[in-house]
């Protein structure tokens, strides 16, 4: 009875109509086959090559031993087979599926939208054999979980059930290790628009069967603990119109750094995702931490702390209050709301971060700088992605405190990404700051989608915000992609083709390639990239209309004044992961020896009129620090489903300055943490 509910479930499924830009795995034999063929050629020349090659174990002979075997297995995008799973109380048999597996051919990969794609299939493997032929292999829309008892039970759940996430309109969590492997397969095929992150769920799927790619990851377990902490969601309610997801997280990490000091944090979390509809998602974060850091990190976030009295800012995370005298407590809220009505336009409203560019850093817009409130278009059409994005920032020095309220100033960007070729990729960058001067307000001027910010802000009055224009490139090869970003701030084009160092020939540039599958190994990935930014580039003579939030840079994570190197090597098996990284780089930092005063171009928070020179500025000039620093990560995922890791971790930096000062000393340190945290976002401390 169970086989016959069993091969009619199966059945059922085979009979659904797949969607037209999905195409099964092709046999060499299937070739000549009508495309309405393929799947039943498929089905037959699996089944063909696994009886054949099948040796029933000789114990199993002895019990005569009768009955399924539920082998779930998939093609990955390079044509192989790989058992996931197979559901049988003997050894034995098990180790005779993943021997006759690794006998089957290399084959044509399954498309979607033209793009190889893994996908998954189920076989419920009869014995005898003979018993086999009449089954069905279906693709796997359904997990398949065994409970090996002496009465085996069969429980067969929709795959949403484990990540619904992925078919909605929530946002990936950005963070670059998980976005490297993302990009392999999203720059495979045609081209497609990669710089404004963080990417909804329903753009990478498209290109990426997310659900094939954790379910491989999946740990068998019975007890409800087991599957909660290595494989799903806490909690996960869905009605007929609606779900959500509800998770705790944590980041909780110790460590120590070469001057003595124990570091440590210690972040509890709550994460709640859902969706009411297709259309509309929801998403809300909230984090309570304590922490202390190495001493470089410690330094940096008090010489950045806010008026009023709190301690420090912590970077990329938010002001913090004193806890127990050397430690900092940080509270972080982040949410939004997303809505895709259809195809060609995506709205999302919240408190949060963005990213544009293609590389480890952006000169345009990075997440380097604490959450802020943002409202933003993406628009998809052709081949273009218009997005448009609008920001409330604020300052926060003394200068521009009112009776303990900060200063608010107002951002507007444009980003036009279009894909030139199959290969080529131009992106298109604007954006203006501007603040409450005269009482206007969140000029309207500025909201405007189509709007060409310069005039805009030319007709309001030339002292009335500041714009900086950038280009952006991204070229495709087999699987290299090369990408650059230029950023123009300010500049006259008589200057810039002299060599006396104008000083308001503001610009920066980056050059970067990406290498995945380094060298044929399967999951290495290696990118180099040169990051340049000249003197006093966003900086800004009026106090309020430079590029930055919470005295936090909002493109490079080192302001202005500074050349840099970066080398990144990642590497993934199964649920085990590395990640190496090296910064060697040269910054200029003004002196602030109380002789010296001027302004030297690399805090971008400083005024520009305050320059040590017109002329014979240059990359690194002022108190020239060079840096170095080393980091490697070795980690296990525990959960791919909250992205839940242990790892262990090593930073060396090494920081020289012509002329040290109490907040940039010269140091020669290492930190050595381990922790285990939920990562969903960057954090950045190569500073």
């Amino acid at each position: 009875m169970k086989k016959l509910i069993f091969s009619f479930i199966f059945l059922t499924l085979s009979m659904t109509v797949f969607s037209q830009t999905e195409k099964y795995p092709v046999f060499k034999a299937c070739d000549s086959s009508a495309i309405s063929e393929i799947s039943s050629c498929f089905n037959a020349q699996v089944k063909k090559a696994i009886i054949s090659e099948f040796k029933i174990p000789e114990n199993i002979k002895k019990e005569n031993f009768k009955g399924n075997i539920n082998i779930v297995f998939l093609v990955n995008t390079s044509g192989d087979f790989k058992v996931i799973y197979a559901n049988s109380p003997y050894k034995e048999l098990k180790e005779e599926v993943e021997r006759v597996f690794t006998t089957l051919p290399k084959i044509t990969p399954a498309k979607y939208n033209n793009h190889p794609v893994e996908m998954q299939f189920v076989f419920p493997l009869s014995i005898p054999l003979e018993n086999s032929i009449n089954e069905k292999i279906v693709k796997k829309d359904v997990v398949v979980k065994a409970i090996q008892t002496t009465q085996e039970i069969v429980e067969i759940i929709s795959k949403n059930t484990l990540f619904p996430e992925h078919k909605s309109e929530l946002n990936i969590p950005f963070t670059h290790a998980e976005y490297s492997s993302y990009d392999y397969y999203l720059n495979k095929g045609d081209n497609s628009h990669t710089a404004v992150k963080p990417y909804l769920y329903t753009e990478v799927t498209k290109y990426i069967d997310l659900d094939a790619q954790k379910n491989k990851l999946i740990k068998p377990k019975t007890t409800w603990f087991g599957k909660k902490l290595l494989n799903e969601h806490m909690a996960f309610v869905k009605g007929q119109n609606f779900w959500f997801t509800v998770n705790p997280g944590i980041d909780l990490q110790v460590g120590k750094d070469s001057e003595d000091i124990n570091t440590f944090n210690n972040t509890r979390s709550i994460h709640i995702n859902g969706a009411i509809g297709k259309k509309f998602s929801f998403s809300t974060t909230f984090y309570e931490s304590q922490g202390r850091f190495a001493n470089y990190i410690n330094l940096y976030a008090e010489s950045i702390k806010p008026d009023g009295g709190n301690p420090a800012i912590i970077p990329g995370r938010g002001i913090a209050k004193e806890f127990n005298s050397d430690a900092y407590d940080y509270p972080v809220a982040e949410a939004y709301l997303s809505y895709t009505p259809n195809k060609t336009f995506n709205f999302q409203f919240g408190n949060g971060k963005n990213f544009i560019g293609d590389g480890y850093r952006s000169l345009f817009l990075s997440d380097v700088a604490s959450p802020y409130p943002f409202f933003k278009i993406n628009t998809n059409f052709w081949k273009i992605k218009y997005t448009n994005l609008w920001m409330w920032m604020q300052d926060v020095r003394p200068e521009l405190t009112v009776d303990g309220a900060y200063k608010q100033k107002f951002m507007a960007i444009h980003y036009l990404s279009w894909n030139a070729t199959k290969k080529l990729n131009i992106g298109l960058f604007e954006t203006v700051i501007w603040d409450d001067t005269n009482d206007r307000g969140f000029d309207v001027n500025y909201l405007n989608p189509l709007i060409f910010y310069t005039a805009a802000e030319f007709s309001t009055g030339s002292r009335a915000g500041n714009t900086l224009l950038g280009l952006s490139l991204k070229y495709k090869l087999k699987n290299i992609s090369l990408y650059s970003q230029l950023i123009l701030d300010e500049f006259r084009v008589g200057e810039i083709t002299g060599s006396d160092g104008w000083w308001a020939n503001k610009y920066g540039v980056q050059l970067g390639a990406k290498y995945h599958n380094a060298f044929n190994i399967d999951n290495l990935y290696l990118q180099a990239e040169y990051n340049a930014v000249r003197p006093y580039t966003y900086s800004h003579d009026e106090l309020n209309l430079n590029y930055g939030h919470n005295n936090q840079p909002l493109a490079h994570l080192w302001g202005s004044n500074f050349k840099e190197a970066i080398g990144i090597a990642r590497y993934i098996k199964n649920r085990w992961f590395a990640n190496a990284k090296i910064v060697l780089g040269e910054k200029g930092f003004d002196f602030e020896n109380g002789t010296d005063t001027f302004s030297y171009g690399g805090d971008v928070y400083e005024d520009n009129d305050n320059r040590a020179s017109d002329y014979g500025n240059e990359i690194g000039q002022g108190n020239t620090a060079k840096v170095f620093i080393g980091d490697l990560q070795i980690g296990y995922l525990l959960n791919p489903a909250t992205n839940l890791k242990l790892f262990g971790g090593f930073t060396f930096r090494d920081f020289n300055p012509d002329a040290p000062t109490d907040v940039f000393d010269k140091s020669n340190s290492t930190w050595i943490s381990f922790g285990l945290k939920t990562d969903i976002f960057n954090w950045n401390f190569d500073f």
